[in-house]
């Protein structure tokens, strides 16, 4: 899996961005409570932030980075880690999943109550199922996506550890190629993109469209599509 060159490269060193971004995402409701959390490739590797530590107050010397030359599942070398006992993120093997199935550049994961809210109304039994959303212009942030098009997201089962998601979230991506999120019943939602700004642009469209839907069924208007 080598590092492909990136768009909209970063103008500022990676882990600052990070925490950057960590400190926006923390404001939206996405990490509290030390959830969520976010990687990015760069060409020294992949940056991603600890597990189990309050996001918004994440410095930059906090943030690991691992060789993106990792083979098994649950391989991890570390290239270089904080000196303060923190611990690779339990996202690892979900966040290496969009690196390894779609060449990702960036990729979130968002705690947001409108992901899990989503999920449930499509799901509401907790198990595999299918968002669906049609007619909304913020459909235009997604990759390949129009406003009158219909949009349809995976959802997938939670589990007790995040890293035993890693195999359900990898059929679901390669059953939606086009799609680029998984939402997890209960827990959140993952989205990558070809680099940060657009995984960025997209995590914030699926929010949008999952808090549209979920109101809309809130006030008794048509919810989903065709």
């Amino acid at each position: 899996m080598s590092a492909a060159p990136r768009d909209n490269a970063p103008s500022q060193p990676i882990p600052e961005l990070i925490c950057e971004l960590c400190r926006l995402f923390y404001q939206l409701g996405w990490v509290s409570g030390t959830g969520g959390g976010i990687s990015i490739r760069g060409p020294e590797g992949i940056y991603m932030a600890p597990s189990g530590v309050q996001k918004e107050r994440l410095r930059p010397e906090d943030i690991f980075l691992l060789s993106d030359q990792a083979t098994g599942e649950h391989d991890c070398e570390v290239v270089r880690g904080p000196a303060t006992g923190l611990k690779v993120s339990e996202c690892r093997p979900l966040f290496f999943n969009a690196y390894r199935l779609r060449d990702a550049g960036a990729v979130m994961h968002s705690h947001s109550v409108w992901a899990v809210l989503a999920a449930r109304l499509f799901a509401p039994q907790g198990g595999p199922g299918e968002f669906v959303c049609q007619g909304l212009e913020m459909q235009k942030g997604l990759r390949g996506m129009g406003c009158f098009d219909t949009l349809r997201v995976p959802i997938i089962a939670n589990t007790p550890r995040e890293s035993q998601l890693t195999a359900s979230m990898g059929e679901a991506m390669q059953a939606y190629p086009d799609v680029d999120a998984v939402l997890v019943a209960g827990h959140g939602v993952y989205v990558w993109g070809r680099d940060w700004v657009q995984a960025k642009t997209q995590a914030e469209s699926y929010d949008y469209l999952f808090r549209a839907v979920v109101e809309s069924h809130r006030l008794g208007l048509p919810v989903g599509g065709a």
